[in-house]
């Protein structure tokens, strides 16, 4: 199999004789490990930074264990003669593969939302492609469907686990390179300040004009705006109809940077104030 190459669930298996569920795959015949990462799936924090794949480990649930089957395979894998093939999932059914991976420093732990939205402790592994591998790229509107999709998963969160969640995120936005570069918005930021507006706009005051999926159609905005070096926090973010949304990126109004300033500050006073004008490096 070449990287790039789009295989569906029974092809991946045939090929590498493995099971047919799962994230983390084992060969014993092979001695090869498939790890997935199925961005349509999972809320896991699996992201690229430059060019090491940051891996979210096994255990959908409760604290992951390192002492857990295929996450002992991919952190013995540099001395068991265990080979890592990564793949990367954009869309249902379609697998893409990006090549032989391999440790590029040591597995750490971090805080992650297990399947029922409970922090939980996981293992990260940071994994790089080796010579001749191909990072997947998908098209910007596929990045856009994602996120969707995850704004639907949290939908039954409860506005205290949204907080909870949104605060404990990363304040720097991952990057995915796509026909031109997009952030990764972090999607409790996004349902959190969704929920807390009620169905109404944060600038107009008006609701929403009209519902999606059952949901009020309002978009999260960052008023620094992530392209200027704005944090992907609760602090920056708001949610707006798209006519206000589209408001602030055309007319770019000082006065309505503050009248957002106000509503944050009204809707979370626990919160420190985030300084909209100090200069963001």
């Amino acid at each position: 199999m070449e990287p790039g190459e789009v295989v569906d669930n029974n092809t991946l298996r045939a090929v590498f004789a493995v099971g047919n569920m799962g994230g983390m795959r084992r060969s014993i015949r092979n001695k090869l490990l498939v790890i997935v990462s199925d961005h349509t799936k999972a809320l896991d924090d699996d992201h690229w930074e430059g060019n090491v794949l940051h891996y979210t480990g096994m255990g959908p649930k409760g604290p992951q264990r390192l002492n857990y089957a295929q996450n002992r395979t991919l952190y013995k894998s540099q001395t068991n003669g265990v080979s890592v093939h990564l793949f990367e999932v954009f869309e249902p059914g379609r697998y893409i593969y990006a090549g032989e991976v391999e440790l590029t420093g040591e597995p750490y732990q971090d805080e992650q939302a297990d399947q029922e939205g409970q922090l939980r402790s996981v293992w990260m592994f940071p994994v790089g492609l080796k010579p001749g591998g191909l990072r997947p790229v998908p098209a910007a509107p596929i990045i856009r469907q994602l996120e969707t999709l995850k704004q639907k998963a949290l939908a039954h969160y409860s506005k205290t686990k949204l907080k909870q969640l949104a605060k404990k995120s990363k304040p720097k936005p991952a990057k995915r390179p796509a026909r031109t570069e997009e952030f990764v918005r972090n999607p409790y930021v996004a349902a959190y300040v969704k929920r807390m507006a009620d169905g109404n706009c944060d600038l107009c005051q008006q609701p929403a004009p009209f519902k999606k999926d059952g949901l009020p159609f309002l978009h999260c905005h960052h008023v620094l705006w992530l392209a200027r070096g704005g944090p992907d926090i609760i602090q920056n973010a708001v949610a707006l109809c798209p006519n206000c949304h589209e408001r602030m990126h055309q007319l770019d109004r000082k006065a309505d940077v503050l009248r957002l300033n106000a509503q944050m500050a009204k809707r979370d006073p626990d919160l420190p104030i985030f300084d909209m004008f100090a200069k963001v490096k």
